[in-house]
């Protein structure tokens, strides 16, 4: 697989949390299939490829993909704008925490301890949300950037709901980290808009 397409990948993952955080906010609703692939990209350590990362399969990240391709577009009918926003800030607070050692070393012990509660209780169990969220109040909810996310203070205010959008906004942030491993850069978004959505419309057209 080209660099590109593994960044794509990434990136998709950041897209991807983006609009679940916004599902979420809006309507207190996200598919437990798409929320467990995002939560489980948190605990995957070492993959043989950035795919590996998401569950071995991009299905789960399509709607991440629709996103990526609006933004990328630029055309006001199919722009995902709080998405974008949610994506945007996420690629920003990667930048804050990759300056911060004694963050990253946090959360590198704080996750076998939530792999421990995944494989006790599965991924998308309340305790398992509720410790993903945890770690993102903990770490990354102290930066001086905040993500300000918009929605229906009904779901926002559910203590359930407020958990699954900060391990969403953790693993966008991780999603992030790995896309500039891979040598991403938000200039690309700018000046190889073409490039990347030639991209993006083979991987959607995969099977």
């Amino acid at each position: 697989m080209s660099t590109l397409k593994e960044q794509l990948i990434a990136l998709g993952g950041v897209f991807q949390a983006a609009v679940l955080v916004d599902q979420l906010a809006r309507t207190g609703q996200a598919s437990e299939a798409n929320l467990g692939c995002m939560l489980g990209s948190l605990l995957v350590r070492d993959p043989k490829d950035t795919l590996e990362v998401f569950g071995g399969d991009d299905l789960n990240l399509r709607e991440g993909y629709r996103a990526l391709v609006g933004a990328l577009e630029r055309d006001p009918a199919i722009l995902q704008r709080e998405p974008l926003r949610y994506a945007l800030s996420m690629l920003g607070l990667e930048r804050q925490l990759a300056k911060r050692g004694d963050m990253l070393e946090l959360i590198g012990k704080r996750l076998p301890q939530i792999q421990s509660q995944a494989d006790h209780f599965g991924l998308v169990h309340d305790n398992v949300i509720a410790s993903s969220g945890a770690l993102y109040q903990d770490t990354l909810s102290t930066l001086r950037q905040r993500i300000q996310v918009h929605g229906d203070s009904r779901f926002l205010q559910q203590a359930n709901n407020a958990s699954k959008i900060r391990a969403l906004l953790l693993a966008g942030i991780r999603a992030a980290r790995l896309w500039r491993q891979l040598g991403g850069h938000r200039w690309q978004l700018v000046f190889s808009r073409r490039k990347l959505l030639n991209e993006l419309y083979d991987l959607m057209r995969a099977p």
